[in-house]
């Protein structure tokens, strides 16, 4: 069984990535119900929260539902991050993660996200300053390094557990690879079968198949599995894994039914948290891979992601249903 402090997450749980505009409530929520074990908010900016930023606030927003979830800051100021530690607590989450792996050029240029593995040492020392002001567990989601030549990731490891980070998900590239080619997962496994390490080390990057979770798992050893774009506009994603590491077989894909209903409550959820506007704009990158597959479909599509009122997407998730309503998914 893996845990997290004194959180147990189940043996070798799915865990649902921090991504930006993505991994809001709604979201969560839906990936919650299909079997993710653990999930973790959009990244949230120290600066930001300090600062009370509406959209940073909004960000911590977590509803039992989701539990055991996970807020996720970044920065690269000391004082920023341990005032961010203590807004952030106040929103009860049952983990606080730290964001040192975030590749995006404006976050990046401050020394933050991944910008940090420039730094170790500084990300060595805000992590330990972290664990020490907050009773909460502390984790880590970073990459395997700043590029290929300055990949020290099992020290890394190392010296974060060593000051108290209770699990690390590390993404199988480098910053400098961005988000292009493989991800590796060698250099993870040798994090894990470090000696030393008593952690949970979980793997990102690159999880888009069963296959490659029960992979993850049997060959490369990790503890569990932190799932991104996979499961974006598909939340379905956890539920086939945990079948297939249970049977080794595929279970169906959703039907038709089924997806429409997700999107439906999906676009309703956002609106009712984010209001009209931004519900409507925000939920438009999952659609394609709701109704992916689905000959035809631009039509259909189209008057999902440009029209700007709800109502019309509504009635465009019915005339699917009616035009579609039959058609069978395959994997």
């Amino acid at each position: 069984m893996a845990k997290i402090g004194n959180i147990d997450v189940g043996e070798f749980p799915l865990l649902l990535a921090p991504m930006e505009d993505v991994s809001d409530p709604p979201f969560r929520a839906l990936c919650k119900e299909q079997g993710a074990d653990v999930v973790y908010t959009e990244f949230i900016s120290s600066e930001g929260l300090i600062r009370d930023a509406a959209k940073s606030v909004m960000k911590l927003d977590i509803y039992e539902k989701e539990r055991p979830v996970g807020i996720q800051i970044f920065g690269a100021n000391l004082d920023s991050m341990l005032k961010s530690v203590e807004i952030v607590e106040a929103s009860g989450p049952n983990i606080i993660d730290i964001n040192f792996g975030c590749p995006v050029k404006k976050v990046v240029s401050k020394g933050a996200g991944a910008g940090i593995l420039k730094d170790i040492d500084l990300m060595v020392s805000l992590t330990k300053a972290m664990v020490e002001h907050t009773k909460l567990p502390v984790t880590v989601k970073t990459r395997l390094g700043w590029d290929h030549d300055s990949i020290k990731i099992v020290e890394v490891a190392e010296r974060l557990q060593d000051v108290g980070c209770k699990a690390i998900a590390i993404h199988g590239r480098t910053r400098a690879q961005m988000y292009k080619g493989d991800a590796d997962w060698k250099p993870i496994a040798e994090v894990k079968n470090n000696p030393r390490m008593h952690i949970p080390v979980f793997g990102n990057g690159d999880v888009n198949t069963p296959e490659r979770a029960v992979e993850m798992r049997d060959k490369y050893g990790l503890d569990g599995a932190m799932i991104g774009r996979a499961s974006i506009g598909y939340p379905w994603f956890f539920k086939e894994v945990k079948h297939y590491i249970k049977t080794g077989t595929h279970c169906a894909p959703p039907t038709m039914q089924e997806r429409v209903e997700a999107a439906r409550r999906h676009l309703q959820m956002s609106i009712d948290w984010k209001g009209e506007k931004l519900g409507v704009f925000e939920t438009r990158r999952h659609y394609t891979n709701y109704f992916r597959g689905i000959p035809h479909f631009k039509e259909y599509r189209m008057k999902m992601v440009t029209s700007d009122d709800s109502k019309d997407v509504f009635a465009a998730f019915d005339e699917v249903l009616e035009k579609f309503g039959d058609f069978e998914f395959s994997h």
